[in-house]
């Protein structure tokens, strides 16, 4: 079934709809709940199970953005924010055993009192209370195409004593990247030469985590810490093999990231009326990126490339994080918040690189970067009437931004970020919201300094510190319907009025050389349709199943810097959609379905190349069975359509304004199916 064909049973079917008499009036129509009996038919494993299967529900698992604020997602435990980023939500929400939630709130712009943390859409999962200790170890093979076998041990462990709850995870996992493959690789010059390769790819992960956090009641109010620790190493090689001639060259890239983090949350009634929410975070990162690149020198001949190149990079990294929320209602139809939050960060760079033996500057290779970020902020929500609420917000950040090294720089920014929203529910089935927002992106540290793209490529980028932030006015309208019991439709549109993009530009080295860098471009526009669709299949003959889908179109225009024509922008996909469907079999203990990713396409655009990337359609199968109640036995098939991935680079002999394309470069893989194998057993 195609998405259009479900987003248009769904169009059909909310226009009839048949909501359950619980459904709330509206003047309470901005929380919904849904008890663990509402996914009991689909018997999910975790929470995040559960999150995926609430109707009118996206999960979004925050941004890896600096600060606390702009890195929320949009789910909250028991009501709070976990004191975490290195611990993302889906991470979390995997840990929870389906046994121990007693509901889930979905929580829509409007609702007084709660802290909607930027988003219009919040799910909070509501832990029992009863569950004195629980476990869970998690066994999994996989087999992949080529014969090679991966694996992850992950046990998890909880532990209520009186009113203290005790958390802990250790997970290791040798996981095989599901983006490589075999295939050709073709390079055809601008004087109608041609090369042609086989090209064969292989990559790999390893990922050990430990996690711990502790909750409890302390001084009047709930303090909850939680810590992690990752190791995370990662391996790619790439061989091209000519045919003919004989030759061959070869590329391995290795990347390492290791980080440390505890955070701490207190939240504590300051009176009936008021309370107080603060958040303590530190965290530390480490780095080390190794690209090595080799050719053998009749190949190097034919292909222009170098003979070797060795490109490395060492980065440190650290964040102090200080936030305070206060609350207040003094009315059930009105609620204040208020707040502050302070940020330092650090990060300490040393790069280089080797080209053909000889050691080659890169501009801005050698640099440490520190930010001292402050924000002000306080937000007001009215239940103007039963059916209309006004959320009013204002954000004032300001930071001060000093680089040392290859660049010496010091700069002071300074924004505000206006925020309104208006929820109108004109009964119990739909809601429509309307948004108006300023939003400010963050600057990438990443960015400041060289970074590898991939040396089979031929290209290093060059880092810049004098990098604006994005900039934009949004303007947004969502409705969203309930119907059935269960379905959910809703119509998002957006336009982006960006005063700042960020994208890519050409700087120059001391020696004159022409690097990519990222670079501030000017003005642009962005639109976005985005349609999701919850469909229960009960009246479509199929028992106890559930169809979600959702697809996202987007139209955006933006000056080019090195040729002054409009274009889209870089890196931005044009559209997007995916479909998946569970059904349980409680009959058969069993439950099974289906996930597909839909394909894409992004364009990148450099002063003297344009890539561009197409990845095929991914389908997963997958099948759950429960033999008794605390054993679970999961069969996936991966990537079950064998998608294709190509990549093409159209290389200028200099800027694109004023040069022609030197050569073209086409790769096209073959990505191969995996299968895995789960057992999940639960203890106590």
């Amino acid at each position: 079934m195609s998405v259009g064909l479900v987003m248009a049973a769904a169009v059909t079917a909310a226009g009839a709809p048949d909501a359950p008499k619980s459904q709330p009036p509206p003047a309470e129509a901005a929380v919904t709940a849904f008890p663990a009996a509402f996914f009991a038919a689909s018997q999910p494993s975790t929470a995040l199970d559960m999150v995926g299967r609430v109707p009118g529900f996206i999960l979004d698992v925050g941004g890896g953005v600096r600060g606390f604020g702009g890195a929320a997602g949009n789910v909250l435990i028991d009501g709070a924010r976990p004191p975490a980023k290195g611990d993302s939500l889906d991470q979390i929400l995997s840990r929870i055993p389906a046994s121990s939630v007693l509901r889930i709130d979905l929580i829509r712009a409007g609702a007084p009192g709660i802290d909607m943390q930027g988003k219009t859409v919040l799910a909070d999962v509501i832990r029992r209370k009863d569950v004195g200790g629980k476990a869970t170890l998690t066994l999994t093979g996989t087999h992949a195409y080529d014969g090679r076998v991966s694996g992850q041990f992950h046990l998890d462990a909880e532990k209520r004593i009186g009113a203290v709850d005790l958390q802990g995870s250790l997970l290791a996992i040798r996981a095989l990247d599901d983006g490589a493959g075999t295939g050709t690789w073709n390079r055809v010059f601008a004087n109608g030469a041609r090369i042609q390769a086989l090209n064969a790819t292989q990559g790999h992960e390893n990922n050990y985590k430990a996690t711990g956090a502790l909750e409890a009641p302390v001084l009047g109010g709930s303090l909850k810490v939680a810590a992690s620790v990752l190791v995370d190493p990662y391996h790619d090689v790439q061989r091209d093999t000519l045919i003919p001639p004989p030759g061959e060259d070869f590329d391995h890239f290795f990347n390492r990231n290791d980080t440390a983090e505890i955070g701490v949350r207190f939240e504590r009634p300051l009176a009936a009326k008021l309370g107080l929410e603060t958040y303590l975070l530190q965290q530390f990162g480490r780095q080390h990126t190794t690209d090595d690149f080799t050719s053998d020198p009749v190949t190097a001949a034919l292909t222009g490339d170098d003979v070797s190149d060795h490109f490395a990079l060492r980065k440190t990294t650290g964040e102090s994080i200080a936030r305070a929320l206060v609350k207040y209602a003094p009315e059930r139809t009105l609620s204040l918040q208020a707040g502050l939050e302070g940020d330092f960060n650090w990060l300490n760079t040393r790069t280089t690189f080797v080209q053909n033996g000889a050691p080659v500057a890169l501009p801005a290779a050698d640099v440490k970067v520190t930010e001292l970020r402050g924000e002000a902020f306080a937000t007001a929500v009215w239940q103007a009437r039963p059916s209309l609420s006004v959320e009013a917000g204002l954000r004032m950040e300001a930071s001060r931004i000093a680089s040392t090294g290859d660049v010496i720089s010091a700069r002071t920014l300074a924004y505000p970020k206006p925020r309104l929203v208006l929820s109108w529910s004109p009964d119990s089935a739909d809601q429509l919201r309307l948004r108006v927002e300023r939003e400010i992106g963050q600057l990438n540290f990443d960015d400041f300094t060289a970074q590898t793209a991939g040396l089979n490529t031929g290209t290093v980028h060059a880092g810049n510190p004098n990098l604006n932030p994005t900039q934009d006015w949004v303007f947004e309208a969502a409705w969203d319907r309930r119907f059935w019991k269960g379905g959910d439709l809703t119509l998002t549109v957006r336009h982006y009025a960006y005063q700042q993009v960020e994208d890519r530009i050409g700087v120059v080295d001391p020696s004159g050389i022409v690097y990519d860098a990222p670079g501030d471009i000017g003005a642009g526009t962005e639109d976005e349709a985005v349609a999701a669709l919850t469909l229960p299949t009960d009246r479509l003959g199929l028992k106890d199943g559930q169809l979600t889908g959702q697809a996202t179109i987007r139209r955006s225009r933006v000056t080019d810097p090195t040729t002054d024509q409009p274009r889209e922008f870089s890196g931005l996909h044009p559209s997007d959609w995916e479909l998946h469907f569970n059904q349980g079999l409680p009959r058969l203990k069993a439950s099974w379905g289906f996930d597909v990713g839909g394909q894409w396409r992004r364009s990148d655009y450099r002063f003297d190349e344009i890539d561009a990337t197409k990845v095929g359609s991914e389908v997963v199968l997958w099948a759950e069975y429960r033999p008794q109640p605390d054993v679970t036995l999961r069969v996936d098939l991966l990537n079950a359509t064998a998608r294709g991935v190509e990549t093409s680079r159209q290389v200028f002999a200099g800027p694109r304004d004023a040069f022609p394309v030197d050569f073209t470069d086409v790769r096209r893989l073959a990505v191969g199916r995996f299968v895995r194998l789960s057992v999940i057993k639960a203890f106590g």
